[in-house]
């Protein structure tokens, strides 16, 4: 055990801000933080894009599924995918990097680095005291986002992260068993008698939460989550930013 382990045994979305701004040193850090997480074949495919203007900001917390909260925090950050430098790279060497750009590799490419550099930026904030919240709510709108952003050709957001002074933490949620993530060798399809007994957990989590208690499960939640969210629209979306159209 060790100081990190635990900090990051311990992470919760905060929701709730102290009206506390962050100073431009500590930005400084977790930008430097996020920059220092891996990438793979050294592509740093991603962009960090802080939405500092106060209308803008409250533009995209509503069109992001309505959560003031995203104003409240002290600062707010998108993680872009990012395949416009090299894009432009290519063409100065006049190598065509088209066929790769137009695969789904690509996309995924500059999620998985603009996810890395995110979670990152997290620990750094949570070493600090500070408090976060992914937003994945960007994506909800994120034509209309990617205008206000005046995203290029290339680039897509990827999600939010809210950064602040927690004024009150969520409740540690308890995670799925590692017996049911964790598979030694090969996938074990043999966790159905773990993930119910995790069902049952998490129904005596919910219901015993303070402040926002209900008879559910984790499964009731996750599956009516993906029920809901359709973002239909996602593939022409990347396509008209000139990716994912193989």
């Amino acid at each position: 055990m060790n100081e990190t382990t635990e900090l990051l045994k311990k992470h919760v979305s905060v929701r709730q801000f102290l009206d506390k701004k962050i100073n431009e040193e500590q930005v400084t850090e977790l930008i430097l933080a996020a920059q220092s997480a891996s990438s793979a074949s050294f592509l740093q495919a991603y962009t960090i894009i802080g939405v500092e203007d106060d209308k803008l900001k409250g533009k995209i917390a509503e069109l992001a599924g309505n959560q003031p909260f995203i104003s409240e925090g002290s600062h707010f950050f998108v993680f872009c995918a990012d395949l416009q430098r090299l894009h432009r790279l290519s063409q100065e060497r006049n190598i065509d990097i088209q066929p790769m750009l137009e695969g789904v590799d690509a996309i995924l490419a500059g999620a998985i680095d603009a996810s890395l550099a995110a979670q990152n930026m997290t620990v750094a904030a949570e070493s600090m005291g500070l408090g976060v919240c992914y937003i994945g709510g960007i994506r909800d709108a994120i034509v209309e986002i990617s205008d206000l952003l005046e995203l290029p050709e290339y680039v897509f957001p990827v999600f939010g992260l809210v950064v602040g002074y927690p004024k009150a933490k969520n409740e540690l949620k308890p995670r799925i068993p590692m017996a049911g993530i964790y598979h030694i060798d090969k996938y074990n399809k043999d966790t159905d008698e773990i993930i119910n007994e995790y069902e049952e957990t998490t129904r005596r989590y919910y219901t015993n939460r303070i402040g926002n208690s209900s008879n559910k499960t984790w499964g009731d939640g996750t599956v009516n989550s993906f029920h809901r969210l359709s973002r239909m629209g996602m593939k022409d979306y990347l396509n008209k930013q000139g990716l994912a159209k193989k």
